[in-house]
């Protein structure tokens, strides 16, 4: 034993070559402040012996070192920005000690090495891969950049241009890909890994292989003339910018950090990088970013401890109806290891259905992610069938049938008297009432809502629906089923719409009135996408959902909130639905679509859709940018306190999460309730009642009002 602590072990393996082992207390190996200061007084001490002549870094777990302790970290962030300068400098200076030892290095990546992790690795003088690492610097999805020296070493190592699209885009890069850009000298079979790194550092010990060459090549300026600078920097930074629209700070520092180090030595470009860590984390895009980290986690968390009070072994699934929703459940429940059975009354449907996992699947062989043996064994886990009888085997049945209540009732109670006692059911409706479902079955205690998004593949959420009469158990087991999905489900209560939905409709709503009122439908789209954020302004996300599912949902809701929600009799939704203008669906809806060289459906200017918008209002009409922003968020905004105040969903966490994973809400403000402590509850409830004569979408409840008197915030410290 060479030096121990809690957090790492070191001790000779072979011939003075020294493993430095990471052991830090927990399932994975993280960077905290202990363990850094842990590790630079044992690089210290290390540098001083004369018996170690090469020495390799491994981890006890399944991954390497899976980045920095966030949780531990985010305190530091509040700090002024010249503490943070110093606090930052203190952490970088154990990574140049780690680069500086007296005798070769090598990393033995086994897992994940991300962020802090990635940094580490860095450091060293080689590294050596398993098959399945993944490597990569995520700090921009937090809003930051890497700290530890990423913007440093990581272009002098593999070129500016590769390490500014591994930065600014935060991926994980499998070890084949990191191999062929020269971030790692070896990819091996994880059963070889210790003894490849061993006899890689007994080459460099003996000469035949230049230490020294490969760590001087990462502390020297980057090897770029002033033209292949000029145009490398200046084609990153129109890419990133056009890719954020300047709402991200994060990757363009990093870009210019990069750029400005670009001439200097190590420290110089150390010194940078440390000060601008510290002006990023600083800013609100990093509050939010950082604070939807820890709102995953806390979902995930609480998601995890449901399903471990799960009772229910679901060992096999079925869904009903093999449309777009219920063969994109398929294929997700086939890939992710639980088989499902299929059950249409069409076989047209079953064979779109499994085309369309072939399709998928397919890309996947094509990209190399998948091999073909694989992609056969995943689709023979989906059994398309007309027969009823075949269901019968499920533990756990998704209704995915036509959005009608009658339709659903119909199936769900056939279903019930069919289906062995136990059997889970559940509804894939998007706004219909699960109590009002319920009402066909004998047993609503064993039966709930789970509302996917589409295209499912894609889309992290799944809203779990708890009727009144569902068990607590037939709960922890739909979330289960759904993290068996590779999903994030969040539990809500039921109401018309359930979450995601109640809160999207009067945020069209509020879209439709001033369209209504002579305002450009294409200027609102641009100032929402633009200024606010949004992935698509209200007018092309209408045509996304298709206008028609639209119309039929805003009736549902207007059903079910009369007073706030009742549709506009100048309705810009219903002359397009009247008009059968359905959006993408059939290539017209508020937009035209066709698709483009890549068969992408591309949206343009459509003029029969103005004319048929026209007669709506007299004159065009002019407004401002905040006021459209305003006249669009308030009502939602609204909406999502609303939920909180009835326990329709149960903390600002899972709200925030539901509308960033559901539909979008731009990640860089946090979502609705991070966004209200930023812009303050009371100035919230003050631009409110600007617009209060416009009906009650935009009037505050006595409890947002209260809450605002009283400075409520919803997270106490940024960050958190």
């Amino acid at each position: 034993m060479i030096f121990q602590s809690d957090s790492f072990v070191v001790s000779f393996i072979k011939d003075q070559i020294a493993e430095f082992k990471f052991t830090v207390p927990g399932s994975v190996n993280k960077l905290s402040q202990q363990t850094l200061s842990d590790c630079h007084q044992a690089i210290k001490e290390l540098a001083q012996r004369d018996d170690i002549k090469g020495m390799v870094f491994t981890s006890d777990k399944d991954h390497f070192i899976v980045g920095a302790d966030i949780f531990e970290f985010l305190p530091t962030f509040q700090r002024p920005e010249e503490e943070l300068i110093g606090w930052i400098k203190n952490a970088t200076d154990v990574f140049d000690a780690l680069e500086d030892l007296p005798f070769p290095t090598l990393s033995a990546v086994n897992g994940m090495a991300l962020g802090g992790g990635c940094e580490w690795i860095l450091t060293t003088d080689f590294r050596v891969a398993s098959e399945t690492a993944k490597i990569g610097l995520p700090e921009t999805k937090l809003g930051i950049m890497p700290g530890f020296g990423g913007t440093v070493r990581l272009p002098r190592l593999i070129g500016a241009d590769n390490a500014m699209t591994w930065i600014t885009t935060g991926q994980e890069n499998r070890a084949n890909d990191a191999l062929k850009v020269g971030a790692v000298d070896a990819v091996v079979a994880g059963e070889k890994l210790l003894d490849a790194c061993v006899g890689m550092l007994e080459q460099a010990i003996a000469g035949k292989l230049n230490w020294q060459q490969r760590r001087a090549q990462k502390q020297a300026p980057l090897k770029m003339n002033k033209v292949e600078q000029g145009m490398s920097f200046a084609m990153a930074e129109g890419l990133v910018m056009g890719k954020t629209k300047g709402h991200y700070p994060a990757p363009i520092m990093a870009v210019k950090t990069i750029k400005a180090a670009a001439n200097m030595s190590r420290d110089e470009a150390m010194a940078l990088e440390n000060a601008n860590f510290a002006k990023l984390a600083k800013t609100q895009e990093a509050a939010a970013l950082t604070g939807i980290f820890l709102a995953d986690q806390y979902i995930k968390g609480k998601a995890k401890k449901l399903a471990k009070g799960s009772d229910t072994q679901i060992n096999q699934a079925a869904v009903l109806g093999a449309g777009i929703m219920g063969g994109g459940i398929a294929y997700q429940s086939a890939y992710k290891g639980t088989p499902i059975i299929m059950k249409d009354i069409n076989q047209g449907a079953l064979d779109l259905g499994m085309g369309e996992a072939a399709k998928l699947l397919g890309k996947k062989v094509k990209r190399g992610h998948m091999s073909m043996e694989k992609m056969v064994g995943v689709l023979g886990k989906i059994k398309p069938t007309l027969n009823d009888a075949d269901v019968q085997a499920a533990d756990i049945v998704v209704e995915a049938v036509v959005e009608n209540p009658n339709v659903k009732k119909a199936v769900l109670s056939d279903l019930e008297k069919s289906m062995p006692k136990g059997t889970v059911l559940t509804s894939n409706t998007s706004t219909i009432r699960i109590d009002e479902l319920a009402t066909a079955l004998d047993n609503p205690e064993k039966f709930c809502g789970m509302h996917f998004f589409n295209p499912v593949p894609r889309m992290p959420l799944v809203e779990i629906i708890r009727g009144e009469k569902t068990s607590q158990e037939t709960v922890n087991a739909v979330v289960d089923y759904a993290l068996k999905l590779g999903k994030s489900p969040i539990v809500v209560n039921d109401c018309p719409g359930f979450f995601v939905n109640r809160v999207l409709f009067p945020y069209f709503a509020g879209f439709s009135k001033m369209v209504s009122e002579g305002v450009s439908f294409a200027k609102i789209d641009k100032v929402m996408e633009n200024i606010f954020g949004w992935p698509m302004g209200p007018a092309y996300l209408l045509d996304v959902v298709g206008i028609d599912t639209a119309f039929h949902c805003t009736g549902v809701m207007a059903d079910g909130f009369p007073e706030r929600m009742a549709r506009q009799e100048k309705d810009p939704v219903t002359i397009m639905a009247n008009a059968e203008r359905f959006g993408q669906k059939n290539g017209k809806g508020f937009y035209s679509y066709a698709p483009d060289r890549r068969g992408r459906l591309k949206k343009s200017q459509d003029a029969q859709a103005l004319e048929l918008i026209a007669p709506l209002f007299d004159s065009e009409k002019e407004l401002d940018k905040q006021e459209i922003i305003d006249r669009c968020m308030i009502p939602m905004i609204n909406e999502v306190l609303l939920c909180l105040q009835e326990n329709i969903v149960a903390s600002p966490q899972e709200a925030d999460m539901a509308l960033v994973y559901g539909i979008g809400f731009p990640p860089f403000r946090g979502g609705v309730f991070r966004y209200l402590d930023q812009i303050g509850l009371a100035n919230f409830v003050a631009a409110a009642d600007k617009y209060a004569h416009l009906g009650a979408i935009y009037q505050v409840s006595d409890e947002t009002r209260q809450w605002a008197e009283q400075g409520r915030v919803f997270y106490q410290v940024e960050g958190q």
